[in-house]
């Protein structure tokens, strides 16, 4: 793993919600440490209206949102990443690209909020809902002892944030 900054992808399917939401929020906690990137295995090629929105209303800056494919990433001149995060569950069960230098990854699914159904409030609900979830797992991600930790340690606790996150409610 570089020394200085770690480069971290968020995966998943369309990369117009959960992903873009993931790399902003990293991109604020992990500022000086991580630098995130975000790619879809089927992009859209918009992100979705829900996501600018919130990402605004969270004082995010949005201008480095834009939906793109993971291809971009597996190409020789991307930037070398040192985790591979799928956030959601299709694109964890899709055959991925071979990322160079062997980044850990480790699957973060949470459900979609583009796929909500209901009011306009309970769609817009779900966006935070699930810009909530991300936020908590980046949040303990970041907080990591990264430089303690050995390569399996490491790996044992990117999988718990995975799987033991507290359901909304």
């Amino acid at each position: 793993m570089s020394d200085d900054i770690f480069n971290v992808l968020f995966l998943c399917t369309g990369n117009s919600a959960r992903s873009i939401l993931a790399e902003a929020i990293l991109n604020r906690e992990g500022q000086g440490r991580f630098r995130a990137f975000s790619a879809g295995s089927h992009p859209k090629g918009a992100v979705h209206p829900y996501s600018l929105q919130l990402l605004k209303t969270m004082n995010h800056d949005t201008s480095f949102a834009r939906s793109k494919s993971w291809e971009e990433f597996a190409a020789p001149d991307a930037p070398k990443m040192d985790f591979v995060f799928t956030v959601c569950d299709d694109a964890a069960n899709e055959a991925c690209p071979v990322w160079p230098g062997q980044p850990m990854t480790a699957h973060w699914g949470v459900p979609d909020p583009g796929a909500a159904e209901g009011t306009e409030a309970e769609k817009h609900f779900a966006f935070a809902d699930t810009y909530r979830m991300l936020a908590n797992r980046i949040s303990i991600f970041v907080n990591l002892p990264m430089t303690s930790l050995d390569k399996l340690a490491l790996q044992r606790r990117l999988d718990e944030i995975g799987r033991n996150l507290p359901k909304a409610g």
